[in-house]
C-alpha cells in the first residue's frame, strides 16, 4: 500500500539521518548517597570562641563512649523544649523561669557538643549530620521564640516577628554555605553561645522586674528589646546578602 511504502521510506531516511547525527553519551546517574559532600568552611569569630573550644575539646573524651552525637542533637533539642515550657508556665508562676534558665545549659551541652564529638571520634556524616542537626536546631528555635510571645513578658507579634528574622538569617547562613562555601558561625562578634547568655540575663530580668508596661502602652521592655533585636537580624541579612552576591560576582559566579 501506499501509506506502508511512505512508512518505510520515513524509517530509513530517519536511520541515515541518526547514522549521520553525532552521539550523544548521557552521563552515568551516580546515586546521591555515594556522593561525597565537603563540609563547609566553618567561620567562628564569637568572642568567646576559643575558651569554648578549648572547654568542648576538654569534654569530648569524658564521654561515655555509648553516647552518640545524635544523643547530643537530641538533648540539645529537649533542652530548647524545656527552655519553652518554663517561659508558658511563667503564665501560672513566675518561678518557672528559672526551668528555663536552667535548661539552657541542658541545650548548649546538647547543641554544641554534637558537632565537636563527631569531629573528634572522627565519625562525622556531613550530609546526614548537617541536616538532621539544622533541621532539628530550625524546629527548636521556633517554639522557643514563639514561646517567648505566649509568655507575660513579650506580645506574640514581636516574638513571631523574631522568630522570622532570625530564622531569614539563618537561611542566609545555609545558602551561603552552599553557594561560597562558608558557614558563618557569628555574626557582629556574636555566636550561639553569646546568644544564649544573653538571654537568661534577660529572662533573669523577667523574674526580676516583671511585665511592666512603658509609658502607658500595652507593650514592656521586653518588647522593645526582642523589636530592636529582630530589626538588627534584618538589617544584618539584607547586608550580608548583599556582601555575598557582590563576592559571587567578582568570582564570576554572578549567573543563576
Amino acid at each position: 500500500m501506499p501509506l506502508a511504502s511512505g512508512d518505510d521510506n520515513l524509517a530509513v531516511d530517519f536511520a541515515e539521518a541518526r547514522a549521520r547525527s553525532p552521539q550523544v553519551v548521557a552521563p552515568a546517574l551516580v546515586p546521591p548517597s555515594s556522593q561525597a559532600m565537603t563540609p563547609p568552611q566553618r567561620i567562628q569569630q564569637n568572642l568567646l570562641a576559643s575558651g569554648e573550644r578549648r572547654l568542648l575539646n576538654w569534654i569530648c573524651p569524658r564521654l561515655p563512649a555509648w553516647m552518640m552525637p545524635d544523643h547530643l542533637t537530641a538533648i540539645g533539642f529537649c533542652g530548647a523544649m524545656l527552655c519553652a515550657a518554663g517561659y508558658v508556665l511563667s503564665n501560672w508562676n513566675v518561678n518557672w523561669l528559672w526551668l528555663s534558665i536552667a535548661a539552657y545549659f541542658i541545650n548548649w551541652f546538647g547543641d554544641s557538643l554534637d558537632g565537636s564529638l563527631a569531629r573528634f571520634r572522627k565519625i562525622e556524616r556531613p550530609a546526614f549530620g548537617y541536616f538532621i542537626d539544622h533541621s532539628a536546631d530550625s524546629l527548636a528555635n521556633l517554639i522557643l521564640v514563639t514561646s517567648f510571645g505566649i509568655s507575660p513578658f513579650v506580645h506574640l507579634n514581636v516574638a513571631l516577628f523574631g522568630a522570622a528574622s532570625y530564622l531569614l538569617l539563618s537561611i542566609h547562613t545555609f545558602l551561603a554555605a552552599r553557594v561560597a562555601d562558608e558557614f558563618r558561625l557569628s555574626y557582629l562578634a556574636g555566636g550561639p553561645t553569646e546568644l544564649r547568655i544573653l538571654l537568661i540575663a534577660v529572662t533573669f530580668s523577667m523574674w526580676f522586674f516583671g511585665a511592666k508596661t512603658l509609658f502607658e502602652t500595652q507593650y514592656t521592655m521586653f518588647d522593645v528589646f526582642f523589636g530592636t533585636v529582630a530589626s538588627i537580624l534584618v538589617l544584618l541579612y539584607i547586608v550580608q546578602t548583599i556582601s555575598t552576591a557582590k563576592m559571587l560576582s567578582a568570582r564570576g559566579n554572578g549567573a543563576a
